[in-house]
């Protein structure tokens, strides 16, 4: 049975991580929260839980964004981890953190209506104002 895994870890090496099973394709979220996160856009992949293994936890640092979710990043370099929705099974990935390719494609854009007036979406992909 060949290899699923996909790993990956944050811009320092103090969070390392490995999905297993094929990744979700991603989806690009404009909203003001991944903007004010990120500096741009995120773009994420969303994984059951239960596929996510985590070395280095203690390194990740969760804020709590809203009542529904929160936000884990690196504590040491800061880099974007994952949008946890609260009391869900699933969990958002940033496709940054993987190394090597990933099978997985940008599907669609989500809450355009909030994108960042300094630049346009031009890929042609679906586009969810909400």
């Amino acid at each position: 049975m060949p290899d699923t895994a996909h790993k990956g870890s944050c811009l320092c090496g103090a969070v390392k991580i490995r999905v297993e099973g094929k990744l979700s394709d991603a989806d690009g979220c404009h909203c003001s929260q991944c903007r004010k996160q990120t500096g741009h856009y995120l773009v994420s992949t969303n994984v059951p839980k239960s596929a996510l293994s985590v070395e280095g936890e203690e390194n990740v640092r969760w804020y709590p964004s809203s009542d529904n979710a929160r936000r884990g990043f690196c504590g040491t370099c800061g880099s974007t981890l994952f949008w946890d929705p609260l009391r869900k099974d699933g969990i958002a990935i940033a496709m940054g953190l993987f190394d090597g390719p990933t099978g997985a494609k940008l599907t669609h854009h989500i809450f355009t209506a909030d994108k960042g007036d300094y630049y346009e979406i031009t890929d042609g992909l679906p586009q969810n104002s909400q």
